[in-house]
């Protein structure tokens, strides 16, 4: 699952940060870095950019760079972990 794809207020893990150029490098000094929580705050009125809160930033991103973060949400992490799968 992408950024992109989640809903407002779903909260998620970051897994992977695909290939956005000079922008990964930003995000990275913002606090977007694998293994972090990160929220889907809300959609723009029409639909791009969303805004995500990564700790205390809230940063306002494109959908297709969005699209090109994997995270996983964190609902499905507590399943993984009820079960005892990692």
């Amino acid at each position: 699952m992408t950024l992109a794809e989640l809903q407002p207020k779903q909260k998620a893990i970051i897994k992977s940060i695909g290939d956005i150029g000079e922008l990964k490098t930003r995000l990275m000094e913002l606090g977007v870095l694998c293994g972090e929580p990160v929220q889907l705050v809300r959609y723009a009125p029409l639909g791009d950019p969303i805004e995500i809160r990564v700790a205390d930033t809230m940063i306002a991103l494109r959908k297709e760079d969005a699209g090109k973060i994997e995270v996983e949400p964190i609902s499905q992490l507590r399943k993984r972990e009820r079960r005892g799968v990692r």
